[in-house]
């Protein structure tokens, strides 16, 4: 669980419990909401008549709908919940909301760049579970990618970095979920894929996979100065291949 699913947790927790104290100190409210739990529950356990039981749990909900929405912390754990869970859904789509504004129409983009460090290798832990967006709302300094995961997404952008000559690398390997690439025109490209279940779009062309391997290259790769290998394997997903 990622550091904005916790976030989510705590404040949600933190109004839930607010809420209960809301409700606990005016005597009306907290009346009403044993009503409707005692409704709901008796319904529960009424087995004979549906159209009791189902008159019972709706005038249950009634009643612990109208203590509930008295209470000023059940309105902010609606609201925090429906704008997190929405901006949440749009960073997994990948969609930036301000990719047209008016101010970035003449923004100037360019590549962030560091000092080049002796390359001593690094080490870092990537999580089980993740979907990957690289490059989909910021430029990026070129690094080949490596990324390994049980399940997820991944979408990687290139057309918001600039690839270096000879050879760049991708390698994505994956339990299930689907990989999408953007990838500039004018790149020479291979692409290597193995899954058991799936299928490749390349090139405006789709391959179904059951338990195979695939090998495609782009009609420049051999005497482009720019190439890229994209090498790809899941036991169940797609690998979606676009020139952007």
């Amino acid at each position: 669980m990622n550091s904005a699913w916790r976030f989510f947790i705590v404040v949600e927790s933190l109004l839930a419990l607010a809420m209960l104290w809301q409700v606990g100190h005016n005597t009306g409210l907290l009346i009403l909401l044993f009503v409707g739990i005692f409704l709901i529950f008796f319904a529960a356990r009424n087995t004979h008549n549906k159209r009791s039981r189902n008159f019972l749990a709706f005038l249950g909900l009634v009643c612990g709908g109208i203590a509930l929405f008295n209470a000023w912390a059940f309105w902010g754990m609606l609201i925090f919940g429906i704008v997190f869970v929405g901006l949440k859904g749009v960073e997994i789509s990948g969609v930036d909301l301000f990719n047209k504004a008016p101010w970035k129409e003449k923004s100037m983009q360019r590549v962030d760049s560091v000092t080049p460090t002796p390359k001593g290798g690094r080490r870092y832990k990537r999580p089980w579970f993740t979907n990957d967006r690289i490059g989909m709302n910021e430029v990026y300094e070129w690094d080949d990618i490596n990324i390994t995961a049980l399940s997820g997404d991944t979408i990687i952008d290139l057309g918001n970095t600039l690839l270096p000559k000879n050879d760049s690398v991708i390698m994505v390997r994956k339990g299930f979920g689907r990989t999408r690439i953007l990838v500039p025109a004018g790149i020479g490209l291979m692409v290597e894929h193995s899954t058991f279940v799936g299928k490749v779009i390349f090139n405006q062309e789709e391959y179904p996979m059951k338990n195979e391997a695939i090998k495609l290259f782009s009609e420049d790769y051999d005497h482009n100065e720019r190439r890229l290998k994209i090498v790809t394997s899941s036991f169940f997903g797609d690998l979606e291949v676009i020139f952007v």
